[in-house]
């Protein structure tokens, strides 16, 4: 039999449905994936064993008694450390807030919750969110499971929460995604992560970076698992969920339609530099697979070069961070991330006029990319990464890996992140369909479509 913690999270809901297993042997195995991988993976800030074990055997009557809410009843999932819990801390990723208890429980959270998931823990992050590489000075960088013997880049800034969904720990997690945050971590780890549309999911009780690009959203295995989360986060009642997964329609009837006839657009010679050789090898094997699943493929050049998208997202962030975290930044007794620092003073820097400007730029930018997909492309289909998974050692903290992430939350559309296969050296490679604003549907039938030809991706070395 499968590893329970191995499982979709439809297979689960159905085995818990049919009594082959319950909601407790699914936390315990979950449990026991901490148990055994944390100390040397550290994707947790804190474990929640007890509590979720006691949800776990309510969720496990209830099921049995014939009150099954949905299917992510009785489903283990994270919360990114960024997500406030009622009575519990919310660190931010920084000692700073390390005493910060949450008065009440953020929207989504409450969502997931009423959904029927269990919560097993928080998970570490960036601090207060500011970077892509995934690494945290002060409360400790979480090690990528796809190398057991050189630390790499876990991806940020939702890093514990891609570690934790890539070895099993949680079935599934959430992180948000300010410039590539739920993505670029998802493609580190082999998963699949969606962005969603920004302004789709409510953001009160998260600890803000950007208010203006901020979007929490799910990191999954597989894109139906993104999908049964996705909808839990989004409000959606759970019968009409389960409604959809049992009859094929909804969202789950977009992943199975295919995609014969849809033109997508790909990366031009000038965007294309940008990537790594290995990493765009894998690209255009991808790229023969779409059309081999009848999709046509036509080179997308961006009204707007995406460095330029790169560059103004950042002036957003560095305002908007700084708003929201320049004096603790300025406390020269903080103990603070050395490397996150310089990035939220640089707000400081940011005058009105230039900011104003950007947001101008961008609604602009927006509407002229919005004109040149009309009628012509779907999708645009890139890698989420320009390279694999870089080690540690070599990071350059000056730079950002979200060179191809960055444009989406810049132009408040959503994206689908996924594996497209792996290097040479055995580390994910992963692509990004990309999508216009609120066509979530369109960014998950192509992914699932991918998904379906390329079979799963295999274990990460460290847990297989």
């Amino acid at each position: 039999m499968t590893d329970i913690s191995e499982r979709p999270i439809s297979e689960l809901s159905n085995a818990f449905r049919t009594g082959e297993l319950t909601p407790t042997d699914a936390v315990g195995a979950a449990l026991t994936r901490i148990e055994k991988h944390e100390p040397k993976l550290a994707a947790f800030e804190i474990v929640m064993a007890d509590q979720a074990r006691e949800v776990a055997e309510a969720a496990t009557t209830s099921i049995a008694a014939g009150h099954r809410i949905g299917p992510f009843h009785g489903i283990p999932f994270a919360l990114k450390d960024l997500v406030d819990v009622e009575g519990h801390i919310t660190t931010g990723g920084t000692n700073v807030y390390s005493d910060t208890v949450a008065k009440s429980t953020a929207t989504i959270a409450k969502r997931l919750l009423a959904a029927g998931g269990i919560l097993v823990g928080k998970t570490k992050t960036v601090e207060v969110a500011y970077g892509a590489w995934g690494t945290n000075q002060v409360r400790g960088t979480p090690w990528n499971p796809w190398d057991a013997e050189i630390q790499r880049m876990p991806g940020g800034s939702s890093s514990g929460s891609g570690v934790a969904v890539a070895a099993r720990m949680a079935h599934c997690a959430v992180g948000t995604d300010t410039g590539g945050s739920v993505r670029i971590p998802a493609a580190a780890c082999g998963l699949t992560g969606l962005k969603v549309t920004e302004g789709r999911l409510p953001l009160d009780g998260i600890v803000p970076l950007s208010h203006t690009l901020d979007t929490p959203g799910p990191m999954a295995r597989s894109v139906a698992d993104a999908i049964i989360m996705f909808e839990a986060l989004d409000g959606r009642h759970p019968g009409a969920t389960d409604a959809d997964l049992e009859a094929t329609t909804g969202l789950f009837g977009d992943a199975a339609a295919g995609i014969n006839g849809l033109t997508l657009g790909a990366l031009t010679g000038a965007e294309r530099e940008a990537v790594d050789p290995d990493i765009l090898e894998i690209y255009d094997a991808a790229l023969e697979r779409l059309k081999k699943l009848g999709a046509t493929i036509i080179p997308f050049e961006l009204p707007v070069p995406i460095e330029d998208m790169k560059h103004d997202t950042g002036v957003l962030i560095s305002a908007d961070g700084y708003f929201h975290h320049g004096e603790m930044y300025e406390k020269a007794s903080n103990r603070v991330d050395t490397d996150v620092k310089p990035r939220i003073l640089l707000g400081a820097e940011i005058s009105s006029k230039r900011y104003i400007q950007a947001l101008q730029r961008r609604q602009m930018h927006k509407q002229q990319t919005l004109r040149a997909m009309q009628n012509k492309i779907a999708a645009i289909v890139t890698p989420t990464l320009a390279t694999a998974p870089i080690a540690i050692a070599d990071i350059d903290q000056t730079q950002t890996p979200a060179v191809l992430t960055r444009a989406v939350n810049y132009l408040g559309f959503c994206a689908m992140a996924q594996p497209m296969g792996l290097t040479s050296s055995g580390l994910p490679a992963s692509l990004q369909t990309i999508a216009p604003g609120n066509a979530e549907a369109m960014a998950i039938r192509i992914a699932a479509a991918f998904e379906h030809d390329l079979g799963p991706l295999g274990l990460p070395p460290m847990i297989a």
